[in-house]
């Protein structure tokens, strides 16, 4: 059997890479270029604005840090109320759909959740009537 000589596929040539290839190559090099390069310049606008705001802000931290600080919580405070507000919204919403009986999601787990108490809720009272008589 290995004297036997398989017969040979030949492949075609590879070819180099196509236009279209090569002109998004070249669009990623000058795109990449051009950010490392905006990248660059805003790093140093941002040294050169601290060097000179340094000494501004070492002058009025006396104001600064507590300002900052009554700033985070004011802001972290309308953030949390915001977000207790939409989620509020969103369980009025899914209990009007609830109630409608459009079966949001979790409307299942609901209905079961539900069941489990009514059967309790029926043991229960079966307890409760079997000690009393």
């Amino acid at each position: 059997m290995s004297d036997q000589q398989r017969p040979t596929t030949q492949t075609p040539p590879e070819s180099g890479p196509t236009v279209t290839q090569a002109i998004r190559f070249l669009t990623a090099i000058a795109m990449g270029a051009a950010l490392l390069f905006l990248s660059g310049i805003t790093l140093t606008g941002t040294v050169i604005s601290l060097i000179i705001a340094t000494p501004v802000l070492v002058l009025f931290s006396p104001v600064l840090i507590p300002a900052g600080i009554v700033m985070f919580l004011v802001m972290s405070g309308f953030l949390f109320s915001g977000g207790c507000g939409v989620a509020a919204v969103a369980a009025l919403s899914w209990v009007y759909s609830y109630v409608a009986g459009k079966h949001p999601p979790g409307a299942d787990r609901m209905d079961y959740v539900r069941m489990r108490i009514a059967e309790k809720a029926r043991d229960m009272k079966e307890r409760a009537t079997a000690q009393g008589a």
